[in-house]
């Protein structure tokens, strides 16, 4: 088992509960509004992002958050105006962005930044710095602000998009928001699980949620719970065998789901319903 000095320690493990708890809350929109495969866009645009940072030596984290901004100003709008499917969009702009990543990966000189190359790809105890917790920190208080003021509104939303519009409520100014919540959460967990995994902590906790409850209010609350325990679990995992910290959360969110789907209150009664019909 690896021991870490104790800074490092609670670093890492505060770094852990906080990027669980955003990815998670910003899972319960994404998986809801079937944005999955937007978010799956927006997080290899921040790590094209930081790949690009680290190659112009600049800090990584805010070239990850422009990327990932750029790609969601881009996708709605540029499906409305060429009349396209979205899902055609998000296949183009991620081709794209994973192109550029590997690119700008390409091009990076020298071993040492090889290595921070390949932190961001797979994610690193080591990575997560004070100024991660701070930005995670106040996302998280952005975060339950937003859901505590503006909740009806989000689950009108949610729920019926063309009726929350015609009820008057700005659709749009909402989508954009999850939108830029979704990169930022992106952005600021790619340290610590890796530019190619961070979507699965986005999705994994959430969908694991649904398996057990329908009010939305459950779901928002343990979502973020099932998201601090995977991060916690994996980061063990990591240092008892050595393994990439972003790979061991991804596998332990991974098995929760899975498990989630063997015991899932809501299939059972699915199954007896059928039998009845039966």
């Amino acid at each position: 088992m690896i021991e870490l000095p104790t800074m490092l320690l609670i670093t890492s493990i505060l770094g852990s509960i906080l990027a669980g708890f955003v990815c998670s809350t910003v899972g319960t929109f994404v998986v809801r509004m079937n944005l999955s495969s937007i978010g799956y866009c927006m997080s290899h645009a921040a790590f094209a992002g930081a790949a690009f940072g680290i190659m112009m030596s600049i800090d990584p984290l805010l070239s990850a958050i422009l990327f990932s901004f750029g790609t969601a100003l881009v996708i709605g709008p540029l499906a409305e105006k060429a009349k396209l499917d979205s899902n055609i969009i998000i296949g183009f702009l991620f081709s794209v962005t994973i192109a550029l990543a590997f690119i700008f990966l390409n091009l990076i000189p020298g071993q040492a930044a090889s290595g921070t190359a390949l932190r961001i790809l797979w994610g690193s105890i080591f990575a997560v710095t004070y100024n991660d917790l701070i930005f995670l920190g106040i996302l998280s208080f952005t975060l339950i602000l937003f859901i505590v003021v503006f909740y009806k509104e989000i689950l009108s939303v949610m729920f019926n998009r063309k009726l929350a519009e015609a009820s008057g409520i700005n659709t749009r100014a909402f989508y954009f928001a999850i939108l830029f919540f979704t990169g930022f959460a992106v952005s600021l967990s790619l340290r610590l699980v890796g530019g190619l995994l961070v979507f699965a902590l986005i999705v994994n906790p959430t969908s694991s949620t649904y398996q057990f409850f329908f009010d939305f209010k459950k779901i928002i609350i343990f979502s973020p719970l099932i998201g601090i325990v995977s991060c916690l679990a994996g980061f063990w995992v990591s240092l008892i065998t050595d393994f990439p910290i972003g790979a061991s959360i991804v596998i332990v969110s991974a098995i929760i789901f899975a498990l989630s789907i063997v015991i899932s209150p809501k299939r059972k009664k699915g199954k007896n319903m059928l039998l009845l019909l039966i």
